[in-house]
């Protein structure tokens, strides 16, 4: 038992790597079976391999298109910020002069420990392109795993099942199916949420005349991907650019994520996520520090369907509902 903790945490990079391309599989397996269903003018079924390679080619389309349609505004933007920079510092040190006690931060060297920051920055964004482009190759890494699982997963999963008695398999093949609808269901809700999230940012930030505002609208849609914690970072980087034209639109920028945040809270997530994840906030947020303690990002991303299907396993073997007491007749 000793030996094999010790060999799992000896690969546990490998092993996140392995889990993340599964529950990845496991998550868009539904979208593979519809596709397989689709009969075309009475001929057979679409074959499984065929299945997904026409999913992963209407995904890679979708994101190509996006691209093609997003990239060159952001690109614009980001150049703009870059030429703008050091010519901004000394707004956004004046602004801050303005705050009471400003004297006692230290402001006045503000302007110089900014640009060291950025020098420090893009030193170490050289430093780590490595590192980059060892993710980058984690990453095509899973995607062909997540194909292999998709394609041979049935076979595995049965092999799993098979080395359980009958009766316990049955009933771990009931909740595992339970908790597989749950985490597809899960994939096509944040997806909404995240466009919901961009598209009605990317307004509100042009409305108010926000610097860069599709950069920022992008990057809001995008970083939903991570719940709650996401959000609130891009949202504060948002509110530090309307800070340099001045403390009234930074306000708006805050007023409009507040009002957007109960929205989403009251209306768009019950109905979007209700009956797919179906967990408390408090589990989501203890899911998200969990995650993002064991595995950093990767961990963050998948925190809430891994919570998901805990949640189904434990309400199967663990919980134990209360049953009605029968009271005898006299």
């Amino acid at each position: 038992m000793l030996l094999a903790l010790a060999l799992a945490w000896r690969l546990h990079e490998v092993l996140t790597l392995i889990y993340v391309s599964a529950l990845f599989a496991v998550v868009l397996t539904p979208a593979v079976n519809s596709i397989m269903s689709l009969r075309l003018r009475g001929r057979c079924p679409i074959k499984r391999p065929i299945a997904i390679v026409l999913l992963f080619s209407g995904v890679f389309v979708s994101l190509a298109l996006f691209v093609l349609a997003c990239l060159p505004p952001v690109i614009r933007n980001l150049h703009q910020f870059t030429a703008d920079l050091p010519d901004r510092i000394p707004s956004i040190v004046a602004h801050i002069k303005r705050l009471p006690l400003a004297d006692k931060l230290g402001v006045d060297d503000l302007a110089q420990r900014t640009e060291n920051a950025v020098d420090v920055t893009a030193a170490y964004l050289i430093a780590s392109f490595p590192q980059w482009m060892e993710r980058l190759l984690d990453l095509l890494t899973a995607l062909v795993l997540c194909i292999y699982f998709m394609l041979e997963g049935d076979h595995a999963y049965r092999w799993v099942l098979s080395l359980f008695a009958p009766a316990r398999r049955r009933r771990l093949d009931a909740t595992l199916r339970r908790a597989e609808l749950r985490m597809s269901k899960w994939l096509f809700g944040q997806g909404l949420l995240m466009l919901i999230l961009g598209v009605a940012s990317t307004i509100a930030f042009g409305l108010l005349h926000v610097r860069y505002f599709f950069l920022l609208g992008v990057l809001m849609g995008l970083m939903n991907c991570i719940p709650i914690a996401g959000g609130v970072v891009t949202i504060l980087l948002v509110a530090l650019i309307a800070a340099l034209d001045s403390w009234t639109k930074m306000a708006a920028v805050f007023v409009f994520y507040i009002v957007y945040v109960n929205v989403e809270n009251a209306v768009l997530t019950p109905r979007i996520m209700r009956h797919s994840v179906d967990l408390m906030g408090l589990t989501v947020l203890i899911a998200l520090i969990v995650g993002t303690e064991l595995a950093g990002i990767t961990g963050a991303l998948v925190a809430v369907p891994t919570a998901a299907l805990i949640a189904v396993l434990m309400d199967e073997y663990m919980v134990h509902q209360d049953r009605p007491s029968h009271t005898a007749h006299s």
